[in-house]
């Protein structure tokens, strides 16, 4: 892990954001997803990970269930991200919808004011199989908001889709004392969008796509026409679509939709036209502002830029009837923030032999409560709430001054065999990790080896009576 802080006070730092969009139909998550996460790419590896899903299995029995635990699909991607050095910072689930996001451990003294938010927009805002799951955040100082959304479906619900957006804009994070969606630095917008391919039949537009003459259907997809008269629209970016359209699909494979379907009155509906329906896109404020000057606004000023390196389909993967799509940026920011609100350590040799300190100090304007407390963890671990035993600041503090404080854990809460493991600082106030030790080692408990070594011998000592026993047969 790197030095926190050890960024100079106004150089531009890169991160690199992996997103994905999934309209998951209600499946299980597949074996590997190694490839959708680009976990073998040569190049460096991602600083975030966020993913939205739509359709997660949402039945009364699974929802209810997945309000008490993490849901299949947030156990499966902390069980393959955590081993690499990466935390659940975030998520929020509506129903279907589901948006979480993953950081390196390195980064979390840095985010801050994160905040989540839902917006259901099925059955006139009654109903949650449709709308939009937010999650924003303060990011090295700048404001960054991820929004996942399932829009309305079918070919003539255009105009449904994009008043169901602007009122999911307008209602995320409402009344609270946060900016609104627009308002944010960079505005990531995602998920199964539902716009369709207009005019063209589908044989036309399948021949185009099998002669992967993609440009030829760009022109009648609904939401790039959308963006060409609908000014709330017209800041937002996306990559080139130069994958094939990632709905509809026959289950695992790669072919578009055979199946004739039949409605609830028995008349045999047409197969799905291919369509782009799973979409990312973003908007980045600064550039939006400026757009009127262009010309004036030197990089200098420019403190955040968003460049997309990556905008794919996966067509290996056929659980449901939508391919997943990601896209990969980089996101170069000059810091606000470069120095975290607070420092700690671990004092001296640790294991469960004895009682440990930590030391700590905080920035003169951090605003410490009651509640905040010191975590010990796993280094892999999943999540803040995956500690393995913690301590009140407050409670458990032996030692003040004007530099540092320190606080003690029980022996008892030692972890016995010992292994490589964290502190971490949770702020109450902040609802947020503050503060991240580099890891260190916890000793074995040398009186609990030597006991079971005592026991191991006893064991072996007494196996003679058993074997003689055994001739007997």
């Amino acid at each position: 892990m790197e030095p926190a802080g050890s960024e100079q006070r106004g150089a531009v730092r890169e991160l690199r954001l992996h997103l994905v969009t999934w309209n998951v139909g209600t499946a299980s998550p597949p074996p590997d997803v190694t490839s959708l996460l680009q976990l073998n790419s040569l190049g460096p590896t991602m600083d975030m990970y966020v993913i939205g899903l739509q359709e997660v299995n949402s039945r009364i029995t699974n929802f209810l269930s997945d309000l008490a635990f993490d849901d299949p699909w947030s156990i499966f991607f902390m069980t393959v991200l955590s081993p690499l050095g990466y935390i659940k910072l975030s998520s929020v689930r509506m129903q279907g919808l589901l948006l979480l996001v993953f950081v390196k451990h390195v980064h979390l003294p840095f985010i801050r004011d994160i905040h989540t938010h839902y917006t259901r927009t099925g059955l006139y805002g009654y109903w949650g199989n449709k709308g939009g799951v937010t999650v924003r955040m303060s990011l090295y100082g700048h404001t960054i908001c991820f929004m996942n959304c399932h829009l309305p479906a079918h070919m003539e619900n255009t105009e449904q889709r994009l008043d169901d957006f602007e009122k999911i804009l307008e209602m995320q994070f409402e009344g609270e004392n946060i900016p609104s969606t627009l308002d944010h630095d960079v505005l990531f917008w995602f998920g199964d969008l539902n716009f369709r391919i207009a005019d063209y039949g589908i044989h036309f537009v399948r021949e185009s796509i099998n002669n992967k003459r993609y440009n030829l259907l760009w022109e009648k997809d609904q939401l790039n026409m959308a963006k060409k008269k609908e000014a709330f629209l017209q800041e937002f970016i996306e990559g080139p679509l130069q994958f094939k359209p990632t709905y509809k699909f026959d289950l695992y494979s790669d072919v578009y939709d055979t199946r004739e379907q039949k409605s609830l009155f028995w008349f045999n509906e047409k197969k799905r036209k291919p369509a782009w329906t799973d979409r990312i896109l973003w908007r980045v404020k600064n550039l939006c502002q400026h757009a009127s000057k262009e010309g004036e606004f030197s990089e200098e000023e420019q403190t955040i830029s968003v460049t997309l390196n990556n905008y794919i389909s996966h067509m290996s993967y056929g659980i449901s009837d939508h391919k997943p799509v990601t896209g990969t940026f980089g996101l170069e920011l000059k810091p606000l923030l470069s120095d975290p609100l607070i420092i700690l350590n671990p004092e001296g040799e640790w294991s469960a032999e004895h009682d440990v300190l930590i030391s700590y100090s905080a920035v003169p304007e951090f605003p410490s409560s009651a509640w905040d407390w010191i975590g010990l963890f796993k280094v892999a671990f999943r999540h803040v709430n995956d500690y393995v035993t913690y301590a009140w600041v407050e409670d458990d503090e032996i030692s003040s001054n004007k530099d540092s404080k320190q606080v003690y854990m029980s022996a008892a809460e030692i972890p016995d065999m010992g292994g490589e493991f964290l502190l971490c600082y949770y702020s109450n106030n902040l609802q947020s990790i503050v503060g991240i030790s580099q890891p260190f080692q916890i000793q074995p408990n040398r009186t609990l080896i030597e006991k079971d070594l005592t026991q191991e011998e006893n064991s072996w000592m007494q196996k003679p009576d058993n074997l003689e026993s055994l001739d007997e047969f």
